[in-house]
């Protein structure tokens, strides 16, 4: 058999967006086109991909068993682009870091603003997100992570623990009144998780204190927990960090409970040498260790070059 590199790209971003016309819309192709490409493929392996629908093209359990080792060539061909855009000895090409909501909106964007005013020749590529990218398989140059990781092939740094317990907006706390004990927490209105994951049930089982409420307001996504504490809608847990920027957002029950997310920074030993990786694992980590002591970012393009590419040497 002897497919190209488009055929899978196009069947797996057909797997992605469910239909030929929006799949050739995200290539950048022709519908025919996109559709020549699914036929080939099906006429070289012998047997169907998608089946039609009203809902657009359903994937086979053939196609669903070959979506890994599409990925797997999609990250590949990714990170080949990543290091061929770089230049052997200078700070430049493409980096992908990978982070958490959270950390990749909120508390990444000035560290990478430092980073690209030293390095401008340096393409910042972020992916925020709660899913965790393999490294392994090329999905991301670094990530941060707060769970370490146990692959033998990675280079890990801890760059320290982040503190989150209880907030809420004065105006809240104006209308409602602060609590004083855990107890009290039962006549508030929480912010908290629609979905319990294993990662919920770990925080559940580490704090037994915590009595069981119902959410006044459920959210998976942990941005939009901080969006509701920072709309005045109720308690809520969040980073102690980004509490802290906002004069308005005030902690509740201090010293009642408080919880800490170990942090690390993860890349692959492969590319320890790349100058690119190397730099922005420093910046990266001394950004997060800056965030956690409370020390606050410093004013893009005040960084100096010189001292920085000391990093590389």
């Amino acid at each position: 058999m002897d497919l190209s590199w488009d055929s899978y790209r196009t069947f797996l971003t057909v797997l992605q967006e469910g239909s030929l016309s929006a799949a050739a819309r995200e290539l950048g192709l022709t519908q025919p086109t996109v559709g020549r490409h699914v036929d080939a493929m099906e006429a070289t392996l012998g047997y169907p991909l998608f089946v039609r629908s009203p809902h657009g093209l359903l994937p086979t359990d053939a196609a669903l068993a070959l979506k890994p080792y599409a990925d797997t060539l999609a990250a590949t061909s990714a990170a080949l682009l990543r290091e061929a855009s770089s230049q052997r000895d200078t700070v430049s090409g493409a980096v992908r870091i990978s982070a958490s909501e959270v950390i990749g909106i909120e508390v990444l964007p000035p560290i990478l603003a430092e980073l690209h005013a030293a390095y401008p020749a340096l393409t910042i590529e972020l992916s925020a997100s709660d899913t965790v990218e393999d490294l392994l398989r090329q999905e991301a140059d670094i990530a941060v992570r707060m769970v370490a990781p146990a692959q033998d092939a990675l280079i890990a740094r801890h760059v320290g623990a982040v503190p989150i317990s209880f907030h809420a907006h004065r105006r809240y706390i104006e209308r409602r009144g602060m609590p004083e004990t855990l107890a009290d927490l039962a006549r508030h209105s929480l912010i908290g998780y629609d979905r319990e994951t294993s990662a919920i049930r770990a925080i559940i089982a580490r704090s037994p204190e915590l009595p069981s409420v119902p959410f006044a307001f459920k959210a998976d996504s942990n941005l939009a927990q901080l969006a509701a504490i920072r709309a005045g809608f109720g308690i809520g847990i969040c980073q102690n960090g980004l509490a802290a920027r906002d004069p308005d957002i005030v902690p509740v029950l201090p010293g009642l409970f408080e919880m800490k997310l170990e942090t690390w920074l993860v890349m692959h030993e492969n590319l320890k040498t790349a100058p690119r990786c190397r730099v922005t694992f420093d910046a990266l980590a001394k950004g997060l260790r800056d965030y956690i002591r409370g020390i606050a970012p410093a004013v893009a393009g005040s960084h100096d070059p010189a001292q920085a590419a000391q990093a590389i040497v």
